[in-house]
């Protein structure tokens, strides 16, 4: 998905799927002990969810792209991990089958 400051909101207006809700055990709470989200990967970079909190955290950014231009794209103090390191490009093998599913090139091209 495109990273962009009016999509990565603070607080949304509706919510399609539960996600990880309030964070901490609220899937617990909800009846719903697993399962949830375990990462969104943008235009800028991977996020993954904090085990406690449920708060995403930036793990990785794609080449070519500074922790400012992600952050700048963020309407809320997104965390960064400690252990921020750059997206590895995919593999020969990898790409040949993203590309099965992608005939057309909409998302490999």
């Amino acid at each position: 998905m495109a990273h962009q400051r009016h999509r990565f909101v603070e607080k949304v207006d509706f919510i399609t799927s539960p996600g990880f809700g309030s964070g901490g055990s609220w899937r617990k709470d909800q009846g719903l002990p697993r399962g949830g989200p375990s990462a969104v990967i943008t235009d800028k970079g991977v996020l993954r969810f904090d085990a406690e909190t449920k708060e995403m955290v930036l793990v990785s950014i794609h080449p070519g792209v500074s922790e400012k231009d992600v952050l700048e794209s963020t309407e809320w103090d997104l965390k960064i991990s400690p252990s921020l390191c750059e997206t590895k490009s995919p593999s020969q093998d990898e790409m040949a089958a993203l590309e099965k599913f992608d005939p057309e090139k909409f998302w490999t091209a």
